[in-house]
């Protein structure tokens, strides 16, 4: 049986061997006994997947041909598939669960807000983004890549760029390279006023982040706070721990 590949889905699917076997490989660095697989596709990660002892596998895959795809091509899957958008479903397990995908590029970055929900169950995350996404997720204060991205991500993962990965290793080959990361959930938590002021600072520190801080967050401090030394700087400029400790002067 073969299947189409739908544009709409940005779909891109893995076919190089050596690739797969890296990402198994990186994946079995950490200890995990539950695994969610987002967008299996044609399975070319799946079946080293479904290969792997004593643990409890499922995958959440949107494109119904691929779920008849994969059901017929490996057996075992069997019941194992969630037919719906990663975006929409609730933690398909109870306790902690490991996470591994090549990301449908067009919500990567919704994906990683998703992780960031179920971050109390998951300790690993290990995904292909498109290179440029992968550098901002990874990016450090001071560089330009650093963004909301990152300052959110960071808060509560350390993040690490594994490798690179070439067009050539993908049916269809996308037009940039790709990028692999693996997430570790921070043992020691991030000190925040709490998490909904932590997101609010951020988004608005870079949305205008061309200004300087006093600026761009103005509507969030009193005037007498805004005279702080640390408003001088633009948001690029600022840690994740920075950002923090600024979520306990907030109005």
């Amino acid at each position: 049986m073969q299947y189409t590949l739908k544009k709409s889905l940005g779909q891109h699917f893995l076919k190089d061997e050596n690739i797969c076997k890296k990402i198994v490989a990186a994946l079995k660095e950490n200890n995990f006994n539950q695994l969610l697989e987002v967008g299996p596709g044609g399975g070319a990660l799946t079946k080293y997947l479904l290969a792997l002892n004593d643990i409890d596998f499922k995958a959440v895959e949107l494109d119904e041909e691929k779920i008849n795809y994969l059901e017929l091509t490996y057996p075992s899957i069997a019941g194992k598939i969630i037919h719906k958008s990663i975006l929409e479903i609730d933690a398909p397990f109870e306790n902690e669960f490991t996470v591994v995908g090549n990301f449908p590029y067009n919500i990567s970055s919704q994906i990683l807000f998703k992780i960031l929900e179920w971050k109390e169950q998951v300790p690993v995350m290990i995904g292909m983004f498109q290179k440029e996404v992968a550098q901002r997720i990874a990016a450090t204060s001071g560089n330009k890549t650093y963004g909301i991205l990152s300052v959110l991500v960071q808060a509560f993962f350390s993040v690490e760029y594994l490798f690179d990965v070439s067009p050539d290793c993908f049916n269809p080959p996308p037009k940039v390279m790709s990028g692999v990361i693996r997430l570790k959930v921070n043992n020691e938590k991030t000190k925040m006023k709490n998490e909904k002021l932590f997101f609010q600072l951020v988004k608005m520190a870079f949305n205008q982040r061309r200004k300087m801080l006093r600026n761009a967050v103005k509507g969030l401090f009193d005037e007498l706070t805004l005279q702080d030394e640390i408003f001088n700087k633009r948001a690029e400029q600022l840690t994740v721990q920075d950002f923090a400790n600024l979520t306990f002067k907030m109005k």
